[in-house]
């Protein structure tokens, strides 16, 4: 062997000689681990054989194993499965039924798991993890999925997780003041001392000015039509469109009458669609904060802090329009003690102050298209744009509105869209 006289000298109780054998043995090794063929270990966990054969003078072993030769059409890769892996396919097909590739067959398991009242409508991958512990086919995710996907009454009620359909629509830019209004209800407020338990929000669409009027939810529609005239009408004048809700108190019959006598075009919005008010629901959030901080701070009912606080409101800076409601209104800020010194008497009369008023007006309408234009570029972002062609069948979504009952039922328990209809014109 080759490396027996170095092997010897690394034994215990050898003496260490370094004889010319030993270099010519270690000159030989080297040569051998630096050419081919080269001395190196087997590879484990590969099967291989050993023939060996001895004599009083020596023993020779040769090592022999599978070697595969590949070509240039060959892949060269090797496919080795685990048995980890193995036990895995192995179990996971322990009691699970085959089914084969037969649509009638498959069709009555899906129905079956579908459409059971012990089951009620699952999403195709929850119906997907209980079916593959029992069965197994070829194209089963898919089929599930197909299966699901043309259900009309889960479609009907199935939450949405997509982006909303269709870009946001920007209801038009008024051209003066208070000729374009909103009006929503702030209800469910603890009864004040004048019994009132609601707030009656009145917004202008240009100037951004508001009215917080207090209410009952129990006021005839008489009494509101009196409230209307008497703080709208009064100081405003009759405006051209009306933008609500559709609460119960702006559909009903004596309403709409009392609006046509007045010359008002009662525009509704969309079902159930908030966005078209997107305004109102904003100046309720900000009305409910301050309620909040004036009832903490300053103690007292809220009906005693509102009309502070429609004050407050009117005379403090909106982005939308780039300066106080107040301000755009009558050509300056509302006096303050804070800032009582600094706002003298307008010195424009006549035509300046005419021109003044209207570039004014124009500033407002420019700043207030550029934030409409900023929140629809926003908007869009999340938002996909459909086409319909005439003829397609469509859902229509009607969600319920908040704190109203439908058919006897609350808001929640009502289904998201009614049946398919049919696209009449684009």
């Amino acid at each position: 062997m080759i490396a027996t006289l170095l092997t010897k000298l690394l034994q215990k109780d050898v003496k260490f000689e370094w004889s010319e054998k030993c270099h010519q043995s270690f000159e030989q090794l080297k040569a051998l681990l630096m050419k081919a063929p080269m001395l190196v270990q087997p590879k484990s966990g590969k099967e291989f054989i050993v023939y060996s054969d001895a004599s009083l003078n020596g023993l020779g072993c040769v090592l022999i194993t599978q070697i595969d030769l590949w070509d240039d059409d060959s892949v060269l890769a090797e496919l080795k499965v685990r048995p980890m892996f193995i036990r895995q396919i192995c179990d996971a097909q322990k009691n699970r039924i085959c089914v084969p590739k037969n649509s009638e067959l498959i069709q009555l398991i899906l129905n079956e798991a579908y459409h059971s009242r012990l089951t009620v409508h699952p999403g195709s991958s929850k119906m997907y993890n209980d079916l593959k512990q029992f069965y197994w086919w070829h194209g089963m995710k898919r089929d599930i999925s197909d299966f699901v996907s043309k259900c009309l009454i889960f479609q009907q009620v199935k939450a949405e997780h997509h982006v909303s359909s269709g870009l946001l629509q920007l209801i038009m830019t008024p051209e003066w003041k208070w000729e374009r209004i909103t009006m929503d209800f702030v209800s469910g407020l603890p009864l004040s001392p004048g019994k009132e338990d609601a707030i009656w929000l009145i917004v202008d669409r240009l100037m951004k000015s508001a009215h917080f009027v207090p209410v009952r939810t129990d006021y005839s529609l008489d009494r509101l039509a009196e409230l209307y005239i008497a703080k709208i009408v009064r100081l405003h004048g009759v405006p051209l469109s009306i933008v609500s809700d559709r609460d119960l108190r702006f559909t009903s019959w004596f309403w709409k009458k009392l609006q046509d006598a007045l010359g008002t075009k009662l525009h509704f919005s969309t079902a159930f669609h908030p966005q078209t008010d997107g305004q109102s629901e904003q100046i309720i959030q900000v009305l409910e904060d301050m309620l909040r901080c004036c009832i903490l701070e300053f103690k007292n009912t809220w009906e005693k802090h509102l009309p502070l606080i429609e004050f407050a409101y009117n005379n403090s800076f909106q982005s939308s329009i780039k300066m106080a409601p107040y301000e755009a209104l009558y050509g300056r800020k509302c006096r303050t003690l804070l800032y009582w010194t600094e706002l003298s008497e307008n010195k424009i009369h006549g035509v300046d102050l005419i021109k003044e008023t209207e570039q004014k007006v124009k500033v407002i309408c420019d700043s207030l298209k550029a934030a409409l234009d900023r929140q629809k570029s926003y908007a869009d972002l999340k938002r996909k744009d459909n086409k319909f062609e005439v003829g397609d069948k469509v859902f229509l979504k009607v969600s319920p509105w908040k704190k109203i009952l439908r058919f006897g039922l609350k808001a929640s328990s009502v289904r998201g869209s009614s049946g398919r209809m049919r696209s009449l014109s684009e």
